[in-house]
């Protein structure tokens, strides 16, 4: 059965012979809007990538050559990375080892993903909350979290082979590693950039200083930590393809190897093409889940 407030006010009107409620009226009208918003978005969102797989299909069929050397007839048509998605997700459309696998490497890359993330995350919200409260830890950290932060996490693979070895657990490294900085950054600047006038109200009301760790400054940091974890988990994505590259059978970035060895261009465009989506996809669901367990505030954008 529906409720009431779930009901268009035309559709409460026809059922119950009254007129809708102000707040079920309001509720309907915030809910129309927001569905057309929505739709506002995803409208001004279409343009780009229907240009830019106009260009590509033109692209590919003129054998354009574009700057960097880029020759656009070695790239497959779109036709093709569209055909190769589809067999790669459902199976019976090409019929070779790569149909029906993709669900099977997606699932392993997005394990490795949220595990290196959310240790990352685990690691650097309080790590950046002491750092952003206290100088004196701040003043010890700082220079060489500065001095690590620039080393490319590309130069950390072979590395991490030699002293984790193959497998899951380098993976999982390297994706902490992407995403660490960018969480504890955030974090040490949301706390710092908390108005003094805070804690002196805090303290006036009686709050312990230890009590303001997660009753001021944890809620007032929270937009900034957002921020930051969504910057990583976009990182995390990014490095995955050198995390699988190399003695890992089942990943994206695994697949993306072996389609290169057999030079299967059209597999290489439709998994990374499957990895922007999920990275997309797992920055909404992020916002969402904050969203959800904010309530009304106004956390992210």
């Amino acid at each position: 059965m529906t409720a009431s407030g779930d009901l268009t006010p035309a559709a409460q009107l026809a059922a119950t012979g009254t007129a809708p409620s102000r707040p079920a009226a309001a509720t309907g009208a915030r809910r129309g809007s927001g569905l057309r918003r929505r739709l506002a978005a995803t409208l001004w969102a279409l343009p780009v990538p229907l240009v830019l797989l106009l260009l590509w299909d033109q692209g590919v069929s003129g054998g354009w050559t574009l700057p960097f050397g880029i020759q656009m007839e070695f790239v497959p048509r779109p036709y093709d990375v569209a055909r190769r998605l589809a067999d790669l997700a459902l199976g019976g459309v090409i019929n070779d080892s790569y149909s029906g696998v993709l669900w099977l490497h997606l699932y392993a890359s997005t394990l490795r993903v949220v595990q290196g993330f959310l240790i990352a995350v685990v690691i650097a919200v309080p790590l950046g909350i002491v750092m952003g409260r206290s100088r004196v830890v701040y003043r010890m950290l700082e220079p060489t979290i500065n001095l690590v932060r620039p080393i490319p996490v590309t130069a950390w693979a072979p590395l991490a082979l030699l002293i984790i070895g193959f497998g899951d657990r380098s993976t999982i490294f390297l994706v902490f590693l992407a995403s660490v900085f960018s969480v504890l950054l955030n974090t040490i600047s949301g706390v710092q950039a908390i108005p003094e006038r805070l804690f002196e109200a805090a303290a006036m009301l009686g709050t312990r200083p230890v009590q303001t760790l997660y009753k001021v400054v944890l809620p007032a940091a929270i937009p900034s930590i957002i921020g930051g974890m969504r910057i990583a988990l976009g990182l995390g994505w990014v490095i995955l393809v050198v995390g699988e590259t190399v003695g890992i059978s089942t990943g994206l970035g695994a697949l993306i190897t072996q389609a290169r060895e057999q030079s299967r261009t059209d597999l290489i465009v439709a998994v990374m093409i499957v990895i922007g989506l999920a990275g997309f996809l797992a920055d909404r669901l992020l916002v969402l889940l904050v969203r959800l367990a904010s309530g009304r505030r106004p956390l992210v954008p």
